[in-house]
């Protein structure tokens, strides 16, 4: 009915993506803790008076509280929890890497408002390491992948046959048939990669960033290959931001 105040709602969220609406709006896309990605309208924030629009940057973890909408809720109030993306935006190897990040957190997430809490904390501890610059932002971003296509059942089999399950490190590597492949079962035009390159996807899959920091450029290049080859198999759809990843940085 008109007039009726519409309900609240509050969780902490990562800033995905943000559209300019009109003169002075955006419609801001949030990975939520709780309740998962919602896409909201966040009044007025172009305006140079406006109390949030500084918060609501992509990279950043806001306190927000929203209004529901049968279509867009309507964010009501931000507060900046750490706006993440400031020690990061003008490098361009980390800020690529953070905006490849933020466009599978949206693709993995194609129902809005359902929960998706070990998403939300894969993507905003992914933020956190890109902010703190312990690791090169392509060794966050694969392994954040991998960490992601586990979490979605997509895993790439690295430690046996990822057809007939034979355990061992197999030299062969087929995206299609869902990783490492023994030679029994390896299909035509299946890659050979160097097995320091799947020591390292075993690595970024297991959080040894010892062993991940310590890998050469040619093995960390062709994990890279592998990863995004393997995601946007199961995805059916090229990540626009991939083709942008700075992949020549070393830390």
């Amino acid at each position: 009915m008109p007039g009726m105040r519409r309900p609240l709602q509050r969780d902490d969220a990562v800033v995905l993506r943000v559209q300019k609406l009109g003169e002075s709006d955006r419609i801001i896309t949030l990975l939520t803790r709780r309740h998962g990605r919602i896409r909201a309208v966040a009044r007025g924030v172009r305006k140079m008076t406006s109390r949030y629009g500084a918060r609501l940057e992509p990279f950043g973890h806001v306190d927000v509280q929203w209004a529901l909408g049968s279509g867009l809720h309507t964010i009501s109030q931000v507060e900046g929890l750490a706006l993440l993306g400031k020690h990061f935006v003008e490098d361009y190897p980390r800020y690529t890497a953070a905006c490849a990040i933020m466009e599978t957190a949206e693709r993995l997430t194609s129902e809005e408002d359902q929960p998706a809490l070990r998403l939300f904390l894969l993507t905003l501890g992914a933020l956190r390491a890109l902010a703190d610059g312990e690791h090169a932002g392509t060794l966050v971003l694969d392994a954040y992948l991998l960490r992601a296509m586990a979490h979605e059942g997509w895993a790439p089999a690295l430690a046996e046959c990822a057809v007939c399950a034979t355990p061992g490190r197999h030299r062969a590597f087929s995206v299609a048939a869902g990783g490492c492949v023994c030679p029994n079962c390896r299909p035509p035009g299946a890659a050979h990669p160097h097995p320091l390159t799947i020591d390292l996807m075993i690595a970024l899959l297991g959080g040894d960033w010892k062993t991940a920091d310590a890998a050469e450029p040619a093995q960390r290049r062709e994990c890279s290959g592998l990863v995004a080859a393997h995601l946007q198999w199961h995805m059916e759809r090229a990540l626009r931001s991939l083709p942008l990843v700075d992949r020549g940085e070393r830390t």
